[in-house]
This record gives C-alpha cells, sequence and structure tokens, in this order.
C-alpha cells in the first residue's frame, strides 16, 4: 500500500476513540453509550472507534442547530456563497488525503475516492454561483396598482441521512445548497462509514470558526437506525432528505408524511443500457464495464442490465466477457486495480444468496461469480464480477442487488426493448447505445424511458453536478443537486403589494360598506 493510512488519519484529525456528535468546533459524547469500531473492508482491519450518539445527544444537536439558524439566515446569500466557496477550496486542499480515507473506508478505487471529492467541490462551486441566483417570479395583478411576486426564505434545520456509498458526496450536494439558502444542517452519516463524515466535519468547521459563524449551522451525529427514526419523526426538522434502500425510504417517508413534513428520497436503482444494432460496439464496452464494475456495483447508478438487440447480442457478449477476464480486484488504493471489496460480509452475503436466486430461476452464468479467497483478499470482502444470460421477469431480476452482478436480457424492437427497461419497480437511471438519431429520440421521449436519468451514448452512472440528480417510481423523486434542485431546501412565499389609494377586491368582488 503506497499510502500511509495512519498519516492520512492523524491530518484530518481522525482519532481513537472519535466522539459521538459535533454542533461545530466542539465535540461531545456520552461515555456509557455504546463504541463501535470501523473496520476496512480493504483489509479487514480497525482503523478507529467511534462512540454513537443517544437521543439525549441528537436532542443537544438539534437545539444547537435552532439557536443558529436566525443569525445564519440573517447573512446575506451571497455572503454564505463565499463561505461555502472557502470550504470548497478546503476540500481541494485536503482531497488527496481525503480521497484516500474515503476509498480506505468504503472500499472504491482511489480514482474513485478522489472523485468523489471533487464532487462535492464541484457542488461548492455551484452553490457559490447559485447564492446569487435564488430568485423568485414577478407576475401581473388583475388589480390596478397592485404588485405580485414570489420569494423564497430558508427552512430550517435540514437532516440529511447519508448512506455508506457515496460517504460524504451525498452530504455535500444537500448541505452546501441548504447552507447557501440559509439553512442548518444536521448529518446523519451511515454507520459504516463515519470516519469520512467526521473529517467532512473537521473541515467545515475550521472554515465556520474563521468567520466566527455560531455553533450549530453544520452539525454531525454518528449513530444507528435508532438517530435515523429521531430525525424522520422529529417536527423540528421540516425536510428530511434520505439516500438508501427503497426499504429505508418508505419508512423515512411514511414518517415524515405523518407529520406533514417534506421528505427528499433517493433511493434504489435497477438500471438498464440498452445496446442498439446501431450501437459502437467498442464504446459500449467501456461503458457497460464501468458500470456494473465501478464501486463493485454498489452505486445506486450501477449499470444492473443489459438489453441487447439480437443481431449483435452473441458479438457484445463475446466482447463483454473477454473484458471482464481484464478487470483486476484488489486493494482499492493500488491504482492498477479496477475494482475493491464489497462494504462488508453482509453484502457478500446478500451476493451470494442474489446468484443462487439467479440460477434457480434459470440465469446461465456466463461469467461465474463467487467469494475471492487468499491472502490478499483477507477481509472476506472481496468478489467476482459476474454475468447472467436471464429474463427480465425473473424476481431476483427485478430486485436491485449492490453488487457486480450483470444481467444480459436479448430483444428485438426497440419498442420492446424499451418496455423491458422500463419494466422494473425502480426508475433512477437509464442509457441507450446507439449511433440512430430516431432511436436515440424516441428513447428520451414521453414514451421513453421512465427514469429520472437518461443519457445516449454514455453508461446510466457518472452523473455531473449541474443536472438534477433523483429518480421516479420506487427510487423515491426526490432531486438533488443541481438545475432548480435548491429549491426544495426553501420554502415559497406569494406576496401582493397594493400601492394604490383603495381596496380592490379579486375576481372583481364587492364589499360595501
Amino acid at each position: 500500500m503506497g499510502l500511509n493510512i495512519q498519516d492520512i488519519l492523524n491530518r484530518l484529525h481522525i482519532n481513537d476513540i472519535n466522539d459521538a456528535f459535533s454542533t461545530g468546533s466542539n465535540w461531545h459524547s456520552d461515555e456509557n453509550a455504546p463504541v463501535k469500531e470501523i473496520v476496512s473492508p480493504t483489509d479487514g482491519k480497525k482503523i478507529a472507534s467511534v462512540r454513537f450518539a443517544t437521543a439525549d445527544n441528537y436532542n443537544q444537536a438539534v437545539e444547537t442547530a435552532q439557536k443558529a439558524f436566525p443569525a445564519w439566515r440573517a447573512i446575506p446569500a451571497p455572503k454564505r456563497g463565499e463561505i461555502v466557496r472557502e470550504i470548497g477550496n478546503a476540500l481541494r486542499a485536503n482531497k488527496e488525503n481525503l480521497g484516500a480515507l474515503v476509498s480506505f473506508e468504503m472500499g472504491k478505487s482511489l480514482q474513485e475516492g478522489y472523485g468523489e471529492v471533487q464532487e462535492m467541490i464541484d457542488i461548492a462551486d455551484f452553490a457559490v454561483g447559485l447564492s446569487r441566483q435564488l430568485y423568485g417570479l414577478s407576475m401581473h395583478s388583475e388589480r390596478p396598482q397592485h404588485r405580485m411576486y414570489e420569494q423564497y426564505h430558508p427552512l430550517g434545520v435540514v437532516g440529511i441521512i447519508s448512506a455508506f456509498n457515496f460517504p460524504v458526496a451525498v452530504w455535500s450536494w444537500n448541505a452546501m445548497l441548504a447552507w447557501v439558502c440559509g439553512d442548518v444542517c444536521i448529518w446523519k452519516p451511515s454507520e459504516k462509514t463515519p470516519l469520512t463524515a467526521i473529517a467532512c466535519q473537521h473541515i467545515a468547521q475550521e472554515v465556520f470558526k474563521k468567520h466566527n459563524i455560531a455553533e450549530g449551522v453544520s452539525c454531525l451525529v454518528i449513530g444507528d437506525r435508532e438517530i435515523g427514526e429521531l430525525m424522520a419523526n422529529d417536527t423540528r426538522l421540516p425536510l428530511i432528505s434520505a439516500t438508501g434502500s427503497t426499504r429505508m425510504g418508505k419508512a423515512v417517508g411514511a414518517a415524515v408524511g405523518a407529520r406533514l413534513g417534506r421528505s427528499l428520497l433517493e433511493l434504489g436503482g435497477n438500471n438498464a443500457i440498452i445496446i442498439s444494432e446501431n450501437a459502437d460496439l467498442e464504446m459500449s464496452i467501456v461503458g457497460a464495464v464501468f458500470g456494473a464494475v465501478g464501486t463493485a456495483g454498489q452505486r445506486c447508478t450501477s449499470t444492473r442490465r443489459l438489453i441487447i438487440h439480437e443481431s449483435v447480442y452473441d458479438a457484445f457478449r463475446d466482447k463483454l466477457v473477454k473484458a471482464y477476464a481484464q478487470i483486476r480486484i484488489g486493494d482499492p488504493l493500488d491504482e492498477n486495480n479496477h475494482m475493491g471489496p464489497l462494504i462488508d460480509a453482509d453484502a457478500v452475503g446478500a451476493y451470494l444468496d442474489a446468484i443462487e436466486k439467479c440460477k434457480a430461476e434459470g440465469g446461465k452464468f456466463i461469467v461465474e461469480g463467487g467469494k475471492l479467497e487468499g491472502a490478499q483478499y483477507a477481509s472476506g470482502c472481496y468478489v467476482k464480477p459476474c454475468i447472467a444470460e436471464v429474463e427480465n421477469s425473473y424476481k431476483i431480476v427485478q430486485h436491485e442487488t449492490f453488487a457486480p452482478i450483470l444481467y444480459l436480457i436479448k430483444y428485438k424492437t426497440l419498442d420492446e426493448a424499451i418496455a423491458l427497461q422500463n419494466d422494473v419497480p425502480q426508475g433512477l437511471s437509464s442509457a441507450i447505445m446507439t449511433q440512430n438519431l430516431r432511436e436515440a429520440e424516441q428513447f428520451l421521449s414521453s414514451a421513453g424511458s421512465d427514469c429520472g436519468i437518461a443519457n445516449v451514448n454514455i453508461g446510466t452512472s457518472g452523473a455531473e453536478i449541474g443536472g438534477a440528480f433523483g429518480g421516479e417510481k420506487e427510487t423515491g423523486g426526490g432531486r438533488e443537486s443541481g438545475s432548480d434542485a435548491w429549491k426544495v431546501y426553501m420554502r415559497r412565499q406569494t406576496n401582493t403589494i397594493n400601492y394604490s389609494k383603495t381596496l380592490p377586491l379579486a375576481q372583481g368582488i364587492k364589499f360595501d360598506l
């Protein structure tokens, strides 16, 4: 391993034991609270220990955030943007260290770890520009000498629940936008990857402290499912942004909906690439392989299905098998490797179970899967990426398995391919590989892909921050990151100003006294 993890931990202020929660530059914990060892899936060894927060700790964080909100929202949005710009610059300065920690704690390749930090930098840059563009609308009133317009105000305390597969990027998509909008944030990271969250909190707090910003604008609470449930049911948090499984999202959505709060849900994906008879097969191989094995298949946008035209099916299948033979699996901090481990033993178990279920339904594996053994795979979290020929109707194909299992499905007509692509419960990302303009436009039309993301001649993963990110159906319907996603972090208000000497009523109603 070329990087010294202990040096990286020291530079990022990761200690043993790390405290349970932070409301700013101060860190707190309850000495009676449980301590969890954080183990890297890379080598199976302990990185550090974290003390989990209690319900009392959580309430302390919320109360601190509530106190910080009035002062933070009073700062002009462009000034808030300047602070976010400095946070982005601090992330730039720490990109190598933080990217390596992301890779080591989560197991994604080093280049993907660096890429995740770059996403945080990019969304900070986006948020800086956004801080001067929180536009409302003006409209003509039907009443003389009246002016009507809409404006946006911050919501208050925004709760962010993030997942292990992007341990810091998704937090930044929410926090950077929420901050420039005038909100304050409470972040519950995945209990599987809390160390990268602690590092980000330290980085952000150095900037807030420099500007004498009150404690509570950025709060971090390390905890398990109990903390997430407290957040979902807490009326003090008007918005909960939650990323994770569909099962988790349904529970969060129900709890938040019951109190008439807002939820922004980014949930499962079962993403397909259609390989047309008019596709550039060499280019398509790159998109398919990276989409399927990048992050060891643990992206919500990972490619799960390839829907291939019958005329190019055999040729593409053979190219795919050849490409899979070249995939290098091992230590994600070694830049020569393409794929690292799954996150933990439970993920390996789910992967193996999915393979058996696929075989039981009739799936034919043309690249066999399995758990990798040997000294270099001592953590027990390394698996083989595999490929199976299946029918789209198989129950296991309809299910999202967070692992590098790729399903091949044959089609005859584009209408059939689009129907197959749409015929799953999830609706996050989709793509078509074609050099035919009519096929591309049909895929992007209202009769085409039903996903929140639809691409032509690129894969299903690797979204840019400029566009709104999210999906339909069991993916949750939320939108994060770019475009006008900022509006979810604010409340909209319609204003009417009467500058006449009378008070005319709308719709011509007369009310004479």
